[in-house]
């Protein structure tokens, strides 16, 4: 039944790889703590799911990851009801804790200028540039970055068409920096990576494949660990957004440039620009302590 709910997934809902990925990821790790129990995976109950999030959150993992399981666990269930094959949900009573429970940690504008400022000796540096500076330039997620093609790109008119999640195309602007890096990396360094071959992905790696998530997650931190700085892919999409909205972007421009389908999810934004001004009051305003 789990295999069946995966292909329903993907061929009849139309998730993307990766949403699919994480579904099946989070469904096998609550299937395999069913099976070290002895207990059967083809039927569970409220207590063995509540249970299992006990056991994410006493091994350490974030309210993401709990909050992502829950939301995968409620689809399975839903998909066994619509097939008949339960008829009680195990999941309808079940509480999802606070996702935002923590703000999302976004550089200040001078870390930024850090890290752009700091270079590596290495011959890849020309491409690992250009993928961090068009990140931070349109705000992409990882997964959009790496997946990106050449034809996506506009560069006379300053955008980049985005496939996003569940394979929803969005526009996105691109300032100059990332354009003429991307420029360089194309004319100087794309041509010797691919060595003859033909790729239609605008990022490649050393062997002329398409860009990993785990390979460019190693050449940030490396970056970020030369300034002196520790960031994720996440942190450079957190930068844009709270970057933007410090300096007068309206909230549902922002939504459409991450490409959220729910302005709620974009919101949190705020928060962090009014923590900021907050703080700013509070270190510089003569009666603020």
């Amino acid at each position: 039944m789990f295999r069946s709910f995966i292909s329903y997934l993907s061929v009849e809902r139309g998730l993307s790889k990766n949403t699919v990925a994480s579904y099946t990821t989070d469904l096998k790790g609550f299937f395999g703590s069913l099976s070290e129990g002895g207990r059967d995976s083809g039927s569970f109950t409220r207590q063995d799911i509540v249970n299992y999030l006990g056991r994410l959150k006493d091994t350490g993992y974030s309210t993401a990851s709990v909050c992502r399981f829950i939301s995968s666990i409620k689809g399975f269930c839903r998909y066994l009801i619509t097939e008949k094959i339960i008829f009680e949900d195990p999941t309808e009573t079940l509480r999802s804790p606070k996702q935002w429970d923590r703000l999302p940690k976004a550089l200040s504008l001078e870390d930024i200028k850090t890290l752009f400022e700091t270079e590596i000796k290495s011959e890849t540096f020309i491409r690992d540039s250009a993928m961090l500076e068009l990140m931070y330039s349109s705000g992409l997620r990882v997964s959009e970055l790496i997946s990106s093609k050449v034809n996506d790109l506009n560069f006379e008119a300053g955008f980049l068409r985005v496939f996003g999640k569940g394979s929803k195309e969005r526009i996105v602007p691109m300032n100059h920096r990332a354009a003429d890096k991307i420029r360089q990396y194309v004319l100087e360094l794309r041509p010797s990576l691919l060595k003859g071959r033909q790729s239609p992905f605008l990022f490649l790696t050393n062997r002329g494949r398409p860009m990993t998530r785990q390979r460019f997650w190693q050449a940030l931190k490396k970056l970020g660990s030369l300034a002196g700085l520790q960031i994720t892919p996440h942190t450079i999409r957190h930068s844009f957004a709270t970057h933007l909205l410090d300096g007068g972007a309206d909230l549902r421009s922002v939504q459409k440039m991450l490409g959220h389908e729910d302005i709620s999810t974009t919101q949190i934004y705020t928060k962090v620009s009014a923590e900021r001004i907050r703080k700013a009051y509070i270190d510089h305003h003569p009666r603020a302590k």
